[in-house]
């Protein structure tokens, strides 16, 4: 079992991207993914913190029920349905890192358009809401980082911060619950995973309690503003990554 010092400094990483989770709705895996990296093997820390989203979404879901866009949900899942193999096909065949500094690039510059103002005056149709979610399945195919087209996606309609929030914590346990079958398919869901998952219990709790408490008295274009600023540092940080992966 993991050494008691890398578990405490690691529960501190895990109660800073939980804060963040319970705030926005997102951005938690790749925070924390990436920073508990550092200190144990991606095999251990990612089905760890597919456990831990799941804990984290069922923790806010009934908060946040009444506020989900359901109709917008059921075109997003089916668009990724359909989206996902063909990003794995784009896994299997194409190098990783510059896709996914491009995916970065198209995040940041979509951050920015959002930033200037940019808003979408009606909720998008059904077939356009299917290409988002397609894109979705296509980035969660290839590259592990499917958030990024449904964030933008819904902070970008005119559903409202609360709707936006409560759809993305809807959408990521539909899709965490996928992914943790894979993984435990391939058998990576062990007793260590689940150790660390137990392990990082508490600081996810306290950090998901703490965000949703303070999303309770957020102003929304305070909201908008600190959302957008997490969204570009995780697309900064993934295109970190992807250069360091050249």
């Amino acid at each position: 079992m993991p050494a008691l010092l890398p578990i405490a400094l690691a529960s501190g990483l895990v109660f800073l991207a939980a804060i963040v989770r319970g705030y926005s709705g997102f951005g938690f895996s790749l925070l924390a993914i990436t920073s508990l990296s550092l200190i144990f093997s991606p095999a251990q820390v990612i089905p760890a913190i597919f456990m831990l989203e799941i804990a984290a979404s069922l923790h806010m879901l009934p908060a946040i029920w009444r506020d989900v866009h359901w109709r917008s949900l059921a075109f997003l899942l089916a668009g990724t349905i359909i989206g996902t193999p063909i990003g794995v096909y784009f896994l299997a065949n194409v190098p990783q890192a510059p896709m996914t500094l491009a995916l970065a690039i198209f995040v940041l510059t979509a951050t920015v358009l959002l930033w200037r103002g940019f808003a979408l005056k009606t909720m998008p149709t059904g077939p356009a809401t299917l290409a988002v979610g397609a894109a979705t399945g296509i980035a969660n195919g290839a590259f592990g980082i499917g958030g990024p087209p449904v964030i933008l996606f819904y902070f970008a309609s005119p559903a409202g911060h609360a709707v936006g929030r409560a759809s993305l914590v809807a959408f990521f346990i539909m899709t965490d619950v996928t992914g943790l079958l894979f993984l435990a398919r391939e058998g990576l869901v062990t007793k260590e995973s689940g150790f660390l998952a137990l392990a990082f219990l508490p600081a996810l709790a306290a950090g998901v309690w703490l965000g949703s408490r303070s999303f309770k008295t957020a102003d929304p274009t305070q909201f908008r503003r600190i959302v957008l600023i997490i969204l570009a540092c995780l697309a900064a940080l993934t295109a970190a990554k992807a250069i360091l992966g050249m």
